[in-house]
């Protein structure tokens, strides 16, 4: 008697036992198979790969910037969008003045 009184004091832990087991058992039984979806997924991994490899072969054909260079690398682009070039103000300048009929007053260079 003093083994089924230890053995119930487990009983909860073997119920959950059981149907971790069952739950996997039916998990194995039905889930297809592992080629099966290597198969239907086959055109997916195959363009992650390739893309992959892309990156890694751009990484070793370009060589990474000194962080001098990579502080200057985008600020032609950022005073283009906070505002507009030297070049395109002067020819929107001289495109607005020649529309209104003034004349020019920025001069060429």
């Amino acid at each position: 008697m003093a083994i089924q009184e230890k053995l119930l004091k487990f009983k909860y832990h073997f119920i959950f036992g059981i149907i971790v087991s069952v739950v996997f058992l039916l998990l194995v039984l039905l889930a297809p198979r592992f080629v099966d979806v290597i198969v239907y997924f086959w055109p997916l991994l195959l363009s992650t790969a390739i893309c992959l490899a892309a990156v890694v072969v751009f990484g070793l054909v370009s060589p990474i910037e000194p962080e001098a260079s990579v502080e200057k690398a985008g600020e032609g682009l950022l005073d283009y969008v906070a505002g507009q070039p030297a070049q395109v103000e002067e020819e929107t300048l001289k495109s607005e003045s020649n529309e209104m009929g003034f004349e020019s007053r920025v001069s060429d260079e």
